[in-house]
């Protein structure tokens, strides 16, 4: 698969909930603030959730529904919903603008932008990419998973960049053979914060789920799945880098995890596996600017190519970085000439 695969839960498909100090006065209990906040969920089935204890707070320990608020942690105290998958039968056509690379009759290759998931999952029923390619192709349900036509791989939330979708079953078939044999050219880009490393290099480890925390991964010496990622500095900047990746498997936040854990070099805008607001401090006020509170990671899925299942025609694609992801590439090699005069 891609930088993630589908064999474990994602960031989408839990619902995570931040308690603010104006929701600590608005509510009394957990179980009613959860079900004003939480759209979609009944007061039942948060029931039955906090019964399984499958309702944690951001140490990863269950809690009670009565819960009082004002009895919890500090503000920020992050509640995560660990919602079994409820998906409608089969998601629905949405009129969503697709930035298509190329199509034939046989699979489409778009270029999805960083905010779009991927699939309909707990607390993202609709707007998503399955959503709008079922609008675009219009015979699409029902090729490979019924709630997710199409889909082969797919990209984090906060990742943009190329993707690839089958709109037959045969060229679906084909896709899965060609992802899960690795026999797909897959290169990423991001900006990360400096650390002293290699200009080129490959890491090997086993990626499994973090037991304190179900919305992150890590590296594990006996548990979890082989994953192979090469890197190579492209670009060297006062505090961070320009970082080109080729994935040679595609497990879940698999980049993210061995930059920020192996290289100790945290994508610049990771949450989940990295502080932007320290980030922000270290890198000065021009680039905190610049960056203005973006809500992704700078991860970029730039290049995908395969040989088509059916033709068997050589398929190549690459996209450049987001907007914003540009504007800081292009400020920092400003700042890097302005230091060599």
């Amino acid at each position: 698969m891609n930088e993630t695969d589908n064999t474990l839960p994602q960031e989408e498909d839990f619902l995570s909930l931040t308690i603010t100090s104006e929701d600590r006065e608005t509510f009394k209990r957990l179980d009613q603030f959860l079900a004003e906040k939480a759209a979609g969920f009944s007061r039942t089935f948060l029931k039955n959730l906090f019964l399984k204890e499958q309702i944690v707070v951001s140490d990863d320990s269950p809690v009670q529904c009565n819960l009082e608020l004002k009895k919890m942690p500090p503000v920020g105290t992050i509640v995560q919903i660990l919602v079994p998958p409820m998906l409608p039968s089969t998601a629905l056509p949405e009129n969503i603008p697709l930035e298509i690379l190329y199509e034939d009759e046989h699979l489409v290759f778009v270029n999805k932008p960083a905010g779009l998931v991927t699939h309909p999952a707990p607390g993202n029923y609709t707007g998503t990419l399955v959503n709008a390619i079922l609008y675009h192709c219009k015979d699409i349900q029902g090729i490979g998973d019924q709630k997710r036509p199409g889909i082969v791989h797919r990209l984090d939330k906060g990742t943009s960049g190329i993707m690839v979708i089958a709109k037959t079953q045969a060229c679906h078939e084909g896709l899965v053979l060609l992802f899960s044999s690795h026999d797909i050219e897959r290169y990423y880009e991001a900006l990360v914060m400096k650390n002293r490393c290699q200009s080129y290099g490959t890491i090997e480890s086993n990626i499994d789920r973090d037991p304190h925390n179900r919305l992150k991964m890590k590296t594990n010496t006996t548990r979890g799945k082989k994953a192979i990622t090469h890197y190579k500095v492209l670009e060297m900047f006062e505090k961070h880098f320009h970082m080109e990746y080729k994935l040679e498997t595609g497990r879940t936040h698999q980049i993210r995890v061995h930059t920020s854990e192996i290289l100790r070099m945290p994508i610049i805008g990771d949450l989940t596996y990295g502080s932007p607001n320290e980030q922000m401090m270290k890198l000065g006020s021009e680039f905190k600017e610049l960056f203005n509170g973006y809500p992704y990671p700078l991860l970029h899925a730039k290049t995908l190519g395969l040989i088509h299942p059916i033709t068997k025609e050589k398929l190549r694609f690459e996209v450049p970085p987001p907007p914003l992801f540009q504007s800081i590439l292009d400020f920092s090699r400003k700042k890097n000439e302005e230091a060599s005069q």
